[in-house]
């Protein structure tokens, strides 16, 4: 098996240099003159047009804005006043949108959004639907979410057993909980919460965690911010199927293609387990998927087009280019 996803961007930082890498990068996009902004988002959209890949740039844009009528932006802020205060979330956002200038108009959710907003709105995540075109998805707080680290230790030689930390902070985490805790082989248990007279376990780093071959992610307030990690390891993921969507895209995922899916009572655990333990070719054809997967997102160009793309016809739809 082809060893690990190509993972070029944003890997391999520790946690101290890669918040200061990102607050740099962050800083200097704010700082930088609109005038200059302007003329890098108009060279972004020219070029993506000449790129052999731009069929995809457009999909993906089509998919984070699936916006298709005008619309009435007229009252929402204007670039020059979105809100600074939730700094991950104002940096990210601002790194694409100055460059259609500082009085551009548009509407914003900040934080883990689980509703469709009535007027189309700028967000980190949205429901997995048919009926979530107000949700106009941006890689906001991308530093926590695509973070990624390497992982050295191949499928073969991880232990074969189950691994879960996180807050049990909703009803499918509970259960996993309740149901595994105590299980003789799989390393389950919640950091955070109330699970009756079970204490909180001590947590895990992902290096601790990838010494195990299957990892199960949970959705916590919106998606499961360690399905994107997890992918990009050599674990294989297990997950019951998902709510949330973020620029991960995740309700373009396969069940059982690119993780293996559970049943949501995880009924269903030990048997998959046992399997994947008794056939680990047909684990690590999925484990190639998902790097492949994650692949996808590992060029910050094509990154910044895609993203270009999704403003320019936000903008366009409300009258404002």
């Amino acid at each position: 098996m082809k060893h690990g996803p190509k993972l070029s961007y944003f890997m391999d930082w520790s946690h101290h240099a890669g918040r200061i890498a990102w607050y740099a990068r962050g800083l200097w996009h704010w700082l930088t003159p609109y005038g200059i902004c302007k003329r890098q988002t108009e060279k972004l959209l020219r070029d993506a047009s000449s790129r052999q890949d731009f069929k995809n740039i457009e999909d993906r844009a089509a998919y984070y804005n699936k916006l298709s009528k005008p619309f009435d932006a007229s009252d929402a802020a204007m670039v020059s006043e979105i809100e600074s205060d939730r700094s991950r979330y104002f940096l990210d956002l601002i790194e694409h949108a100055k460059g259609f200038g500082a009085d551009r108009r548009l509407h914003y959710l900040f934080g883990d959004i689980t509703l469709v907003p009535p007027i189309p709105k700028i967000v980190k995540s949205r429901p997995i639907s048919n009926t979530n075109t107000n949700s106009i998805i941006i890689n906001l707080d991308k530093r926590r979410h695509f973070l990624w680290t390497s992982d050295p230790v191949p499928f073969g030689e991880k232990k074969s057993a189950a691994v879960w930390r996180g807050g049990a902070n909703n009803k499918a985490r509970k259960l996993l909980v309740e149901k595994f805790y105590d299980h003789p082989e799989f390393d389950i248990g919640h950091t955070s919460g109330d699970v009756g007279e079970r204490p909180a376990k001590r947590g895990l780093t992902h290096k601790e965690q990838m010494q195990f071959k299957y990892f199960i992610s949970l959705e916590g307030n919106d998606v499961a911010t360690n399905l994107k990690w997890s992918m990009a390891s050599n674990m294989l993921v297990m997950s019951p199927k998902l709510h949330f969507e973020t620029w991960f895209m995740e309700g373009r995922l396969e069940p059982n293609r690119h993780f293996v899916l559970l049943r949501d009572d995880f009924g269903d655990l030990e048997e998959k387990v046992a399997f994947y333990n008794e056939n680990p070719q047909a684990a690590e054809r999925i484990i190639t998927e998902a790097h492949c997967w994650i692949d996808q997102f590992g060029d910050p160009l094509k990154e910044r087009m895609i993203a270009a793309l999704v403003l320019e016809k936000y903008f366009r739809l409300s009258g404002q280019v």
